[in-house]
């Protein structure tokens, strides 16, 4: 029966398993894993009737460790072993595989052998369940006007032959959950897929995919749904915006457990904007725990996402009295005065421009790298902002998602007579150069920063991110000192955001 299987079954090595992955999956470390199961209630595990899905299978690390905590729970109800790890694999563990390779080490991982329905397997499976309860099956993205309909992947870049993975996962391309396993899911917990490449190149123009997985998850009425995902969705965009109301509003979200750096989640990684994991509960109506974790140190709150009088979500849990001081004084706030992306019409790749000033090309040009001169008619919007003084900043952030943070990078006066492309924002025009280095000042200060980090989850920065960035006199400057006595902040609220920011030289 061995040789019959070495020899006759596909047997690829689990290292080119995983060399096979798209680098938009990321396997949870068993620690991991269980810290998120640690979430559920833990009377569940002593319940035979509880059933458990993975809808996005990787290395079956969750339903391996649930399989373990099944195994000691029941102990009492099924003492006989063997027929506990029947009952338990057979009729409480299921699972999706995200791809084939991911099928075959899942059920290595949860079954002890590939092939649940060989001897081998530490429940053998009748024949006609070779897959066991670990189902994968490859699927087609549904194409129309070059883009799939649930998942929006690209034609171009996803039509591939039938020896690639298409990455049309099946929990979310319009399968029948309930219908294949022939029943509903108490507890439905993974790591799903984050995001598609769709040709471009960078992550933030790549298609999100992890929402789409806890979506389909509340469609079938569980009783629990715990995840790890980007936190990204905080600031919405790209495709997330809907999902982000819908989250927010959700009384039901029970714990959120928040990391800005995603080194302290996931050892080597770099996610973009931190990560998070929650507990989804369908009887709780209330409060969410949200549990910030900023470098060793972990701060724990009750409270709502959606923050009365704001439309995003406020992460950090030290930061809701700070914020509620500023708010007080009822103050016009910059997101009003920044411009859109784009701000003259221009894009960031510019190039018809000259490098010396001429009689026709004499606006100065303000672009990455070196600057230059345009004509008056390349100003394609906001000409009335040419001859006028005006400070900009780069929207993208600088460095990496390390705290303290800079947030953004050193504001430019651009003076009258000047234009910049879209890799700046314009933040406001000003009467004088005099008023323009006052703005410079407040920008500088960590105050400033701080509040617009209250408002940014992504390394690109827009008008939104100013949004609880108060207007102030600029007839004057500013130090941190003048705004943290203006809005009564105390010494602990003070450390706080200058534990977050690093001074601006």
């Amino acid at each position: 029966m061995e040789n019959s299987l070495l020899h006759n079954v596909y047997n690829p090595d689990v290292l080119s398993c995983i060399a096979n992955l798209s680098n938009d999956e990321v396997f949870t470390p068993p620690e991991l894993a269980n810290k998120i199961i640690d979430l559920l209630p833990q009377e569940l595990f002593e319940n035979p009737d509880t059933r458990f899905l993975d809808p996005c299978c990787k290395s079956g690390v969750f339903l391996r460790e649930i399989a373990k905590r099944l195994i000691k729970g029941l102990e009492r109800q099924i003492p006989d072993l063997e027929k506990r790890i029947e009952h338990i694999f057979s009729k409480q563990l299921f699972g999706i595989a995200i791809t084939e390779l991911t099928s075959l080490l899942s059920r290595r991982s949860v079954y002890c052998s590939k092939y649940p329905s060989s001897p081998f397997s530490a429940y053998q499976f009748p024949e006609d369940k070779p897959q066991g309860n670990i189902i994968y099956q490859r699927i087609n993205h549904t194409w129309k006007d070059g883009k799939c309909i649930y998942c929006g992947a690209s034609q171009s870049e996803y039509d591939r032959k039938q020896e690639l993975e298409s990455y049309a996962y099946q929990f979310i391309h319009n399968l029948d959950v309930e219908k294949v396993f022939k029943m509903k899911f108490d507890v439905i917990i993974g790591n799903p897929p984050y995001q598609l490449n769709d040709g471009g190149g960078r992550d933030s123009a790549a298609i999100p995919l992890y929402h789409k997985f806890i979506e389909n998850s509340k469609k079938l009425n569980p009783r629990f749904i715990s995840m790890i995902i980007p936190a990204r969705w905080y600031a919405g965009g790209r495709g997330l915006d809907d999902f982000r109301a819908d989250m927010l509003s959700d009384n039901r979200m029970t714990v959120l457990h928040d990391y800005p750096e995603t080194k302290d989640c996931f050892p080597g990684l770099n996610i973009r904007g931190g990560i998070c994991y929650f507990l989804w509960s369908k009887d709780h109506n209330g409060k969410c725990k949200i549990i910030n974790h900023i470098k060793g140190n972990i701060i724990e709150d009750d409270r709502f996402l959606l923050e009365p009088g704001c439309n995003i979500f406020i992460r950090y849990n030290e930061a809701i009295s700070i914020l509620r001081k500023v708010q007080f004084f009822f103050e016009p706030t910059l997101n009003t005065y920044v411009s859109s992306s784009k701000p003259f019409g221009m894009r960031s790749n510019f190039c018809d421009f000259k490098d010396k000033c001429d009689s026709i090309h004499n606006i100065k040009l303000y672009r990455f790298g070196d600057n230059g001169y345009v004509s008056q008619q390349q100003v394609l919007s906001n000409t009335d902002l040419i001859n006028r003084y005006k400070v900009i900043v780069s929207k993208a952030s600088p460095g990496g998602d390390e705290y303290p943070h800079s947030i953004i990078s050193k504001p430019v006066i651009s003076e009258p007579n000047s234009v910049c492309t879209e890799t700046y924002l314009v933040i406001k025009d000003v009467h004088s150069n005099e008023e323009a280095i006052n703005l410079v000042s407040y920008i500088k200060t960590r105050f400033f920063r701080f509040m617009m980090s209250l408002a940014k989850n992504t390394q690109n920065i827009s008008k939104a991110s100013y949004q609880f960035v108060p207007l102030q006199d600029f007839s004057k400057p500013w130090t941190d000192q003048e705004l943290y006595q203006k809005y009564n902040l105390t010494q602990e609220e003070i450390n706080f955001i200058e534990s977050m920011i690093r001074p601006m030289e």
